[in-house]
């Protein structure tokens, strides 16, 4: 067996056919990369009848005075129970890019390893955990298992089962924001290239990496550009409509008050006069928004298909429309967007810490709202080639401070 440089039609085939397949392993993503400060290249294990039995993307880049890192994102295309091909591929790894002056190369493999009651957040662990120490027992290193986004990649993603959604199973909170969304007169659109400036804005993102994005993966029409606007006239129509409903409510409360003076009469009446102040409210602001000549762009998200599954990689939504809801009109509208076409949508990641309040307790609460199925995944590793430089990039600070999120 043998390490050799791919072709990207080679590679192609096997990683689509992969059981470990995804957007990560694939040319566009090197691609992209190379434009963010990495080179690339794609290897693969082959016998001596010229069959390939294993393939990466490998993204590289340099690291102190002399010196490159390795990185294989969701991890090598093998059969990682295979612990003989694993070792082989392994060993030849080693040896094909030491002489390359490689000190480590990094992986965060598609192997998930349990799936997370989103109701307890118990987590139950499946037969995958014996990976752990097959990579292990093959000089892996394994890193610390972040409960947040320190490491590359999420440790923890959400997933909607396209073929079992059904709108009744999201959370009551979730289906009220969503009704919002529709009831403030807010439009899902599929948006062209022309418009990823728009997204960037909302990203407050002025280096066009998501440009990018869009253009790599848009050459074998892998990606898609969503945005939600304002449409004020349907906003002004729907809030006179409820407004009228609430008024002839409110008259009523009005009248029964003044037969039965009592506190419940009096906190409904209260209540209703607060709900005909925000109708009244959104009727004077969708009034206003007619006048303007330009659309209203108020959320978007960029989505890159692979397989049998889409991915979120990136949304985002200006703050100051948040009482629109604007986030929970886009996500489900991308889950019904795909849902005839596709298996799964991967909302990508949340925190491993579900019961503690923390900085991401809103992000998890907004993925888990949609009742999607969370799997936690194996983490991250170092496979290390040379580790004398290895300790020294280490105790030197250098891979804190290239790896290290916060630093």
């Amino acid at each position: 067996m043998h390490i050799e440089n791919l072709n990207i039609e080679e590679f192609n085939i096997f990683q689509k056919n992969h059981p470990l397949s995804n957007y990560y392993q694939t040319v566009n993503y090197g691609m992209l990369k190379a434009e963010n400060g990495y080179d690339y290249e794609i290897i693969g294990l082959k016998d001596d009848s010229n069959q390939l039995l294993a393939a990466s993307l490998i993204l590289l880049k340099k690291i102190g005075t002399q010196s490159y890192y390795g990185y294989a994102p969701r991890g090598f295309l093998i059969d990682y129970n295979n612990n003989f091909l694993l070792n082989t591929f392994i060993e030849e790894i080693k040896n094909y890019y030491a002489e390359k002056k490689v000190v480590f190369i990094k992986i965060n493999p598609n192997i998930p390893i349990g799936i997370v009651n989103n109701k307890t957040y118990e987590i139950t662990y499946n037969e995958n955990l014996k990976i752990k120490d097959y990579l292990i027992q093959n000089n892996f290193r394994k890193l610390a298992d972040n409960l947040y986004f320190e490491a590359q990649l999420p440790r923890f993603n959400a997933f909607i089962n396209l073929k079992k959604f059904n709108t009744n199973d999201l959370n009551k909170n979730t289906r009220n924001k969503i009704r919002k969304g529709i009831r403030k007169g807010l439009v899902f659109e599929h948006a062209e290239k022309e418009k990823i400036p728009l997204f960037c804005e909302l990203l407050n993102n002025k280096n066009y990496y998501y440009q990018d994005y869009y253009t790599v993966f848009d050459k074998n029409n892998a990606v898609d550009l969503f945005l939600v606007s304002i449409d004020y006239d349907k906003f002004l129509q729907n809030s006179q409509y409820i407004y009228d409903i609430e008024s002839n409510r409110n008259s009523f409360l009005n009248e029964k008050l003044v037969r039965y003076n009592t506190e419940k009469n009096i906190n409904a009446k209260m209540a209703s006069d607060k709900i005909l102040l925000t109708y009244k409210n959104d009727i004077l602001e969708a009034s206003q928004g007619i006048n303007n000549i330009e659309k209203k762009y108020i959320a978007g998200a960029l989505v890159v298909k692979h397989n049998n599954t889409v991915t979120i990689i990136m949304n985002a939504f200006n703050k100051e429309y948040k009482r629109f809801s604007p986030n929970y009109f886009l996500y489900y509208n991308i889950i019904k967007y795909y849902q005839n076409d596709f298996d799964y949508v991967d909302l990508n990641g949340v925190v491993g810490d579900f019961k503690n309040k923390n900085l991401y307790t809103g992000l998890n609460r907004f993925k888990i709202g949609f009742n999607p199925i969370i799997l936690e995944f194996i983490g991250e590793y170092d496979l290390v080639i040379n580790q004398k430089m290895y300790d020294i990039l280490l105790h030197n600070g250098l891979l804190k401070k290239e790896f290290d999120k916060k630093s």
